[in-house]
């Protein structure tokens, strides 16, 4: 990738050029994708055999989770979803037994009903599924510009996923020395194991 001085620009034509591409996406389209993603998830080894689920609960223009949530509860997985802690970039992960565990936290997102849900204290394995508007074949990842997955990968253990639409991969994105890059990346064609890459 060419040198950038100042590389906020660019990530924020990115962020906008990706966000109104998902936003028009039609409903058919998308769901046939998120469905087709979500058996590609599933079908993996490491889906299969991890006991703990860490997964973003899906807004719109997201690849939808809410699927897998379902199909991981029922086949008995610990399943922990996010919540922002209030006044930081920083969030927690809260086990949750059923939908109904979820209530619309911050920006709109449904989070784990702090009264109800247990915290999950434990971050020496599992499967983390991370959300982003774009990744790139290497794994990287450009999400909403907040920080707060960037940050609980840092200290999160286990392995990291990525969901993304084929159209929004692109081959490389910049990033820094303490970004951390998925271990796959699952498109509704390909599985992407950017080790791979790099042998």
């Amino acid at each position: 990738m060419r040198f950038l001085e100042d590389v906020r620009p660019f990530k924020a034509e990115l962020r906008y050029r990706f966000r109104e591409k998902r936003k028009a996406m039609p409903p058919e389209e998308k769901t046939q994708l998120d469905q087709k993603i979500a058996n590609r998830f599933m079908n993996l080894w490491q889906f299969r055999e991890t006991q703990t689920l860490l997964t973003y609960v899906s807004t719109a223009i997201e690849v939808d989770t809410r699927y897998i949530i379902g199909e991981a509860l029922k086949l008995g997985k610990t399943v922990a979803v996010p919540r922002c802690i209030p006044g930081t970039r920083e969030m927690d992960f809260y086990i949750i037994k059923s939908f109904s565990d979820l209530k619309s936290g911050a920006f709109g997102v449904l989070e784990p009903d702090k009264g109800v849900c247990k915290k999950l204290t434990d971050l020496s394995s599992g499967l983390c599924i991370v959300p982003a508007l774009v990744f790139d074949k290497f794994g990287y990842r450009l999400g909403y510009g907040k920080g707060y997955y960037d940050r609980f990968l840092a200290r999160f253990k286990g392995s990291a996923v990525g969901l993304c639409y084929s159209e929004c991969v692109i081959d490389e994105l910049p990033h820094g020395k303490y970004d951390r890059a998925t271990q796959l990346l699952i498109t509704e064609r390909h599985v992407i194991n950017p080790e791979d890459l790099n042998t």
